[in-house]
């Protein structure tokens, strides 16, 4: 930075200001430092690579000291002499500050409330969110008597000094329905308002609001923000995005908040259950919330580099989850605007860098097994199973073996033969070839199929064959090509006779996968005759290595007719890189004639001189060639096979492990995972308390570390989300960011005496939310005035109640209660509810395991928590009301107004169905008349009676269309189709339909998706 002399005209104007300006006190963390953060820290912040001209502004003790000029950016009381204030006021492209080339301005009244902070002594104060928690009385107010507990003296106070007065109390019927969807998610039933209602006792508004909160409900409702928070998912994400267990991760967090477990040993089970003394299972199961991540399975990927994003993930999560911090902005250099150094992002990243994890998710494995470390869940019924196809296993064994022993008799004389014999393969005739992505070209000179590249999708290629007479006892199929390579994911082998001949049906053949010469291993060719296209072999072809697969047929086939196709060949393929030859061979050569390359070669050897391995092999294949020793093995085989299948029923969900050595951590240069630089040790922020010395450098110990009450952010984060909850809008606005770049707490002293409450309840999350829903503040009517629309439009003051659009999952639930459809099954696998036909298989290519199966019965019913979240295509309906993808931490969910809502609401099979539902109870339940109906579908969709202009409305709206529907039969009939729910046939379906377009219509208006 190059200095500037002092301008006469700052002189004039520090002189002519100074008195004015002296009794304004101007606060530096409320007024002076969002500005320097915004335009001044990114140069001369806390990053020492990026700061200019060795000045820092964010630290007084750096501020203050003079330049190698003799000048100083701070002189305390003199504005004229202070170096800040002659650059911001100069006019010199040069030497005016923020420098126009970084597009950052500071406006005049920002300029004068910097003037007046350096006139009044230019005093730093600790970031707020930093300063240790102090008691702090609630404030005396004007008016006692409208405050109902501490939080309402605080809202009060700030109130009187702007001078404003706390709206009216809102009518009971909004009030219950307000506090029933922040407890519960879900509105009240009619039953439940009317026993609100007539309950005239003065606690009736507490007895309702300690009813919600023992509802198992209350857990589903809050597990929301919490499963946003912790990037909840159904699938690993990234381009392979497969599924994953992590249920019962959300199970748990939803039995904890119905237990309402501490919100202390909440954060130590979910980031160290399994390091406390004797774990149980619900603590090492808690501990998902940091395998919530995604898992990368690409092929080809760098492990390494994976693993770097795991854990960088894990310290970004728990920094903004328990500190509200931006770390990720410290991951590749120190933060431009907050305390934290690179070192200590890397220092964080220590306590999660020890989990035996592999950077790579295993592809091949299954969805349970391939991502460790993984538990295994309780399932009796599976277990009890387990444990009888175990015993099964182990006699069949045993039997295999002692027939083993008598079967391998002989095998000298067998070696003898099999290196005698020839095996001669005639290659087959190709008659036609079809199927595919690209149609196969039969070249029948060289009696091979040329087949191209195929898409990632189930396809089949068929062969029609014409075989030379005589007995086929084995065909051989063989992969070649003239490219560089060629792979072939093949998935079905099917082989029909009797193709062409008249009068008969093409009937399969039984073959068994064996070995000859150097074709694929028996267990690997197998994969192709069970029929499922889920499990598959994958040959691999290059031009002077072709591959091959031998089928040995259950019993030889003669071959004599005059038909011009003898064979059938289907070829079940689920991918192909690159062009491929495909010839078809056969032989009449006896099975004991049939074998490996392998064992030719110890074969050929003399029998002393044979390896244990070798002789063992020989033994083993001579046994196989016994008709009974192959049904014991093929019955071993298949109970092995099921006893697989058993094991794989057995959920499991991802948790958190330590390694017997911990791995050592590094700062990454540039945040690179192949640039290690310093090595560091497990450690804590030094702008925040010190981690005691007497808890473990591990998990355990940083958990322990977050919920010290001598840690100022971990209650002053999480109350303030709790509040966000409730009230829609955090004390801090930026909920996810407490740092220099975040609001000030629109109420600081409220939120500090939130905070240490929380402390001294042990954390009593319940209690929380109980103190914000019976406060005075919270049971204001939500109704605007036009003085509150001009002073406070976003309501920070708290001068009227909570009025904001439901989320995304609130809305659905909402439906199907009214309908009498919800169901109340808590917990268990995601569910898949009704979804656009065609959009989950756009994104996923849409083949086997990539295509969306629609549930059935209750699991449409279910609570939109437990809906399958798929993160590449989450289910669309909750991302129109703005529900995130969950690739990463969420905190604050935005609130748009969109007319895809609209469509939504009046197109999606569950509205649709639901307002079938609410129709049906309306006239079931509602009354003979059609004013008694409309009024309980009100009642059952809004919590309220509907006024005499709206039920005008409702009725003509009725009448209208029952007559269009009874006139057009068929398209009531369509409106009433929509949906799995059977429909009451004991209804017109012309007056069932009015009913129902009605109710769509209430569902589309601004009330019913909003809380009031």
């Amino acid at each position: 930075m190059r200095f500037v002399p002092v301008s006469l005209f700052a002189s004039y104007f520090a002189l002519r200001c100074s008195v004015s300006f002296a009794a304004e006190a101007v606060s530096f963390n409320r007024d002076v430092r969002p500005i320097l953060s915004d335009a001044c820290f990114h140069c001369h912040g806390p990053d020492e690579k990026e700061r200019k001209s060795g000045l820092r502004l964010d630290v007084p003790t750096e501020a203050f000291k003079p330049a190698e000029s003799g000048a100083r950016a701070l002189v305390a009381g003199k504005p004229a002499e202070s170096e800040l204030w002659v650059r911001l006021k100069s006019e010199d492209p040069e030497d005016a500050m923020p420098p126009p080339k970084t597009h950052k301005k500071i406006s005049e009244s920002q300029k004068q409330i910097l003037f007046k902070w350096i006139l009044q002594g230019a005093k730093y104060e600790q970031h707020w969110a930093f300063v240790p928690l102090q008691p702090v009385p609630p404030p005396q107010v004007k008016r006692e008597g409208w405050a109902r507990n501490p939080v309402d003296r605080f809202i009060l106070a700030r109130l009187e000094a702007e001078g404003l007065s706390p709206s009216a109390e809102a009518p009971r019927e909004a009030l219950l329905r307000r506090v029933s969807l922040d407890i519960t998610g879900l509105p009240p039933t009619p039953s439940e308002l009317d026993a609100y209602l007539q309950d005239a006792s003065p606690g009736a508004y507490e007895n309702a609001v300690d009813r919600l909160l023992a509802s198992k409900r209350y857990g589903e409702r809050m597990a929301v923000d919490w499963l946003d928070a912790a990037r909840y998912a159904d699938s690993n994400g990234y381009q392979v995005d497969r599924d994953r267990e992590l249920w019962a991760w959300r199970d748990w967090v939803i039995e904890a908040f119905n237990r309402n477990l501490s919100f202390a040993q909440f954060t130590i089970e979910q980031l160290a259950g399994d390091l406390l003394p004797n774990p149980t299972l619900s603590q090492k199961v808690a501990t998902g919330f940091h395998r919530n991540h995604m898992l990368n399975e690409e092929g080809g990927v760098i492990a390494e580099e994976f693993l770097a994003e795991y854990t960088a993930d894990r310290v970004e999560t728990t920094g903004a989850v328990w500190l509200g911090q931006t770390f990720n902005c410290a991951r590749c250099h120190d933060h431009k605007f907050d305390p934290f150094s690179q070192r200590e992002f890397y220092s964080l990243k220590a306590f999660f860098h020890n989990l035996p994890e592999k950077g790579v998710g295993n592809y091949g494995a299954s969805i349970r097994l391939n991502s460790p470390p993984f538990l295994k869940l309780p399932a009796p019924e599976v277990e009890a199973k387990i444990a009888g196809l175990q015993k099964q296993v182990t006699e069949a064994n045993l039997r295999l073996a002692e027939k083993g022993v008598t079967a391998s008799a002989g095998v000298e004389d067998w070696v003898q033969r099999f290196l005698a014999g020839a095996v001669k393969w005639d290659v087959v005739e190709v008659v036609s070839a079809s199927g595919g992505d690209q149609p196969p070209r039969v070249d029948a000179a060289a009696r091979l199929v040329e087949v191209g590249p195929q898409e990632t999708r189930a396809n089949t290629l068929v062969f029609k064959l014409k075989i030379p007479n005589g007995p086929v006892s084995a065909l051989r199929l063989e992969c070649a090509t003239e490219a560089a390579s060629a792979s072939f994911l093949w998935s079905e082998l099917k082989v029909f006779s009797d193709v062409g001949a008249k009068g008969k049906e093409k009937k399969p053949l039984k073959l068994r996968a064996v070995v000859e010469g150097k074709s694929i291993a028996a267990l690997e060719a197998a994969k192709v005759l069970d029929n499922d296209r889920r499990t598959r072999t994958t040959l691999s072809a290059k031009p002077d290595a072709p591959a091959s697969a031998v089928f040995e047929l259950e019993s030889p086939m003669a071959i004599g007719s005059n038909s011009d196709v003898d064979l059938e060949v289907e070829l079940g393929v689920e991918n192909a890189g690159g062009p491929s030859r495909w010839r078809v061979f056969c032989t009449s050569a006896a099975s004991e004639l049939l074998v490996p390359s392998a064992l030719v070669a110890a074969g050929q050897k003399e029998a002393i001189k044979r390896a244990k391995v070798e002789r063992d092999q020989l033994a083993e294949y001579h046994a196989g060639l016994d008709p009974e020793y192959r049904k014991l093995n093929d019955e071993t085989t298949r109970l092995k096979k099921s006893l697989s299948e058993a094991e794989a029923e057995i959920p499991t969900t991802l948790v958190m492990e330590e390694m017997k050595e911990p791995r050592p951590t590094f700062v990454l240069i540039r945040g690179a995972y192949d640039k290690p630089g310093e090595q560091v040790q497990a450690a804590t922020p030094a702008v925040l308390p010190a981690l005691a010395s007497d808890l473990p450098r591990n998990r355990l110990g940083l958990a322990r570390w977050l919920v010290d009450p001598g840690n100022p952010l971990p209650a002053r984060v999480s109350v303030n989300r709790f509040w966000q909850a409730v009230f829609g809008t955090g004390l801090v606005r930026t909920s996810e960011d407490f740092g220099a770049q975040g609001e000030a707490p629109s109420h600081p002293e409220l939120l500090d005496w939130l905070a240490g409450e929380f402390i001294r309840s042990d954390w009593d999350i319940k209690g929380l939310l109980r103190l914000f829903v019976t406060s005075a503040t919270y049971r204001q009517s939500s109704k605007f005035t036009q003085t509150l629309l001009e002073r406070d439009p976003s309501n920070r003051l708290l001068a009227r109640g909570p009025r904001f659009r439901l989320q995304a999952e609130f809305v659905r639930d909402q439906a199907l209660v009214a309908a009498g459809l919800l169901s109340d099954k808590i917990g268990g696998p995601s569910v898949r509810p009704y979804h656009p036909p065609g959009l989950y298989e756009q994104i996923t290519a849409g083949n086997g395991t990539n295509q969306y199966v629609q549930g059935k019965g209750e699991d449409l019913r279910r609570r939109s928590i437990y809906t399958y979240w798929k993160r590449s295509v989450p289910h669309p309906g909750m991302l129109t009301f703005d529900a995130p993808f969950r690739e990463s931490c969420t905190l604050r969910r935005p609130r748009t107004n969109t007319p895809l809502q609209a469509l939504n609401l009046m197109n999606d099979p569950t509205y649709v169905e639901a307002a079938r539902g609410v129709a049906e109870r309306m006239v079931k339940e509602g009354g003979a008349t059609l004013e008694a109906r409309l009024v309980y579908g009100a009642r059952l969709l809004l919590a309220r009676n509907p006024q005499a202009a709206e039920l005008g409305v409702l009725q003509r709206a009725y009448e209208r269309n029952n007559k269009s529907f009874q006139s057009d039969p068929a398209a009531a009939r369509a409106l009433l189709a929509v949906g799995s729910q059977p429909v009451d046939g004991g209804i017109d379906p012309a007056e069932l339909a009015a009913y129902t377009a009605v109710v769509s219509a209430v569902l589309n208006s601004d009330e019913w998706i909003t809380k009031e």
